[in-house]
């Protein structure tokens, strides 16, 4: 409305300024040499304004003329790069699903129609890593750090093309430049970071953690936890060598992370050599509190030095009362009232866990049978249920168990990445299938305790040792005993020897033998063996269920496991460039930078 308004006011303007011109009187004289020119002043107003329009079109027309080459240079640049733009863009998403031709192609076609674009040397590279060429893939990223623009991208994929080269040295080189441009990079830190761990260089690992908080790469919570795990670190590898800097360390670690367990213990210890038996109490029982662990355990069992079994068992057993029900404290009490001779307490200790027993479980169990009773066979009985049983928690980072703790994940890198846990490989299966006990186990499990006689004893029983590749002949059935205990029944045929003649019949496991008197009359025939039910030897390994496949051994004490890429970053691990080691090989060990802490050392 505002405009037409504006409209309406220009048109009244423009009528009124020439109805006031119209109403002028007079001439305009005009001479230019013999020509003589006398126009009225409308005429000459009119006029005026036709030249005015006519110079305005014409510089129009010469400007266009003018600018003509610069426009045709600029449409034709144009072109290109939307020409580079669209093999930029389809070159990307052929990476994307791995199509090495129309990569290859479509960065042929941006390289040529834009030399100078950061996507095109990006795409190069890319492309050479999809097709495996790791010199071009080098070259590409090297000319993208010679850029201002695209130095730490070039950095970046320089470091990832060192690490599939299994250079560490490189690799930790170019990270440390990398952050002297950027502090704020996320990756150059979490690299130097881990590489200052893998070589124990402790005081470099926390100033890169003070520089890490100081860029706003993690909060406060973050820094107070994983100093006190670089602290904890240093104090565990000057333990033995500065006594003085590893108790300093130790201590601000548990002031920083309380709840972490080998500070706790190493603290404890410290302290309990120092008398002060009440602070490491304290620490040992706020770290149980958060993580009950089996070392929380023997540290506040032994954080008086010089108590006796069965003084440590009662301090164990008020540790355990702080989280009841926890397979942890019904553990550290058998553990510590097996110590102390008290076999009934190790037994109600472990009895709400031995339905489903775990291998610690069973291993106590047996070392009770043995300890107690010495029975051999009830012993070798848990032992071969501890080969089958769950696995207990341990050290887990990234697939990774390992038998003690330590600050970073080889695997990764990755800073306080060990958690007390239940392995991965020994969690049960989606169906919910147990393996149940053999009926050799039920047997020696279920058979009363064998009786121990001293010399001279009358009708002494002798105790039978269980064996699984060769079972013992079975002790006669006593009324007493259960069904499952008992020997199995033999069924004779008849002979031709006479009723009379006293007849003996000896049945083992596996095998029936018939002894015989010798016959007063010329030899006869021999007689027809007698037939009984054989027992069948219980094999080491059972088909379970499940698998229609023999139980596989437990896992040992450390298991590599493949490593996924944590990061995308610039096609790290490619789609055709997979890593894909499989599990105990050397490389799936301590090779690449998967390995790096092997050869810095732990």
């Amino acid at each position: 409305m505002l405009r037409v308004v504006l409209f309406l006011i220009l048109i009244a303007l423009a009528g009124a300024g020439a109805a006031w011109v119209a109403d002028q009187p007079g001439d305009v004289v005009m001479t230019w040499g013999v020509f003589r020119a006398s126009p009225s002043i409308p005429v000459f107003a009119l006029g005026l304004g036709l030249f005015a329009v006519a110079v305005v079109f014409l510089w129009s027309i010469l400007t266009v003329i003018w600018r003509m080459p610069g426009r045709l240079r600029r449409r034709r640049h144009e072109k290109r790069h939307a020409r580079g733009r669209h093999a930029i863009t389809h070159g990307l998403l052929a990476i994307g699903h791995g199509d090495t031709a129309a990569a290859r192609r479509h960065a042929a076609a941006a390289r040529r129609h834009t030399p100078s674009d950061p996507l095109a040397l990006l795409l190069h590279a890319q492309s050479a890593q999809l097709e495996g060429n790791r010199e071009e893939a080098q070259r590409a990223f090297r000319a993208m750090a010679e850029r201002e623009d695209t130095r730490l991208l070039g950095l970046r994929g320089l470091f990832i093309e060192a690490q599939r080269a299994d250079d560490a040295v490189s690799a930790v080189m170019i990270a440390e430049e990398a952050i002297k441009l950027s502090p704020s990079s996320t990756w150059a830190s979490h690299a130097v970071l881990g590489f200052r761990c893998a070589r124990s260089d402790w005081s470099g690992a926390l100033a890169i953690l003070s520089s890490n908080l100081s860029a706003g790469l993690i909060d406060r919570a973050t820094y107070r936890r994983q100093r006190g795990v670089l602290l904890t670190a240093r104090a565990l590898e000057l333990e033995t060598m500065d006594r003085d800097v590893a108790r300093e360390s130790v201590m601000e670690a548990v002031k920083l992370a309380p709840t972490l367990v080998p500070a706790a213990v190493l603290a404890a210890k410290f302290e309990s050599e120092a008398h002060q038996v009440r602070r490491a109490m304290k620490m040992v029982e706020a770290a149980w509190l958060a993580h009950p662990h089996p070392d929380l355990a023997d540290a506040y069992a032994h954080v008086k030095l010089g108590d006796s079994a069965r003084q440590r068992l009662q301090r164990v057993e008020t540790l355990a009362a702080k989280t009841p029900g926890h397979i942890e404290g019904a553990l550290a009490i058998a553990r510590a009232a097996i110590d102390a001779s008290e076999f009934a307490r190790a037994r109600e200790a472990l009895a709400p866990f031995v339905a489903d027993p775990t291998q610690r479980v069973a291993l106590l169990m047996a070392e009770v049978e043995r300890t107690e009773h010495g029975d051999s066979g009830r012993a070798r009985a848990w032992t071969l249920r501890a080969v089958r049983a769950r696995h207990d928690p341990a050290w887990t980072a990234d697939g990774y168990v390992s038998d003690r703790w330590r600050p970073v994940s080889p695997v990764t890198g990755r800073l306080d990445a060990f958690q007390w846990q239940t392995p991965v490989a020994s969690l049960p299966s989606d169906k919910g299938t147990t393996i149940e006990s053999s009926p050799f186990e039920e047997a020696m499990l279920a058979a009363p305790p064998p009786k121990r006689v001293t010399a001279g004893a009358a009708n002494p029983e002798p105790i039978h040792e269980a064996s699984v590749a060769d079972p013992a002949p079975a002790p006669a059935p006593q009324d007493n005993s259960p069904p499952a205990a008992k020997a199995p029944e033999t069924e004779t045929k008849p002979s031709e020897t006479k009723p009379s003649e006293p007849k003996v019949s000896e049945t083992r496991a596996s095998e029936t033998k018939v002894i015989e008197p010798a016959p007063a009359e010329p030899a006869k025939p021999a007689p027809e063996p007698v037939e009984s039910a054989p027992v069948a030897a219980t094999p080491v390994f059972r088909a379970r269920p499940d698998l229609g496949k023999p139980a596989p051994v437990p896992i040992p004490a450390v298991i590599p496991i493949v490593r996924a890429p944590d990061d995308p970053g610039i096609d790290d691990e490619g789609p055709a460039d997979e890593f894909t080691e499989q599990i105990g090989t050397p490389k799936a060990q301590a090779g690449g930078w998967r390995g790096f802490w092997s050869r810095w050392g732990a």
